[in-house]
């Protein structure tokens, strides 16, 4: 695993922690907890788990947002003799 997915990954998990730290019912007295504590306690992990997986994607996304930006602005800062030697190569 690279370097970049270990960092994603670990924020990920932060991010998801911290969510999981708000939406604990001690903040609001317990008053939304339900009879059975087991399953609330399998619902905050499925969440978790889920968080997890849907910031994982957010920073991949993000990160392959930011590698098209920086490609555009390099097309752009090209001469348009290689510019558009560049789009032919491509096509």
């Amino acid at each position: 695993m690279s370097a970049q997915k270990t960092i994603r990954f670990w924020l990920a998990v932060v991010a998801s922690a911290a969510s999981l730290a708000l939406s604990w019912p001690y903040w609001r007295d317990f008053g939304y907890w339900a009879e059975s504590h087991a399953m609330w306690l399998v619902y905050f992990a499925a969440g978790f788990v889920l968080a997890v997986y849907v910031f994982s994607v957010f920073f991949n996304s993000l990160s392959t947002l930011f590698e098209h930006d920086a490609l555009e602005r390099n097309m752009r800062a090209m001469p348009s003799d290689e510019a558009s030697a560049g789009t032919r190569d491509a096509s």
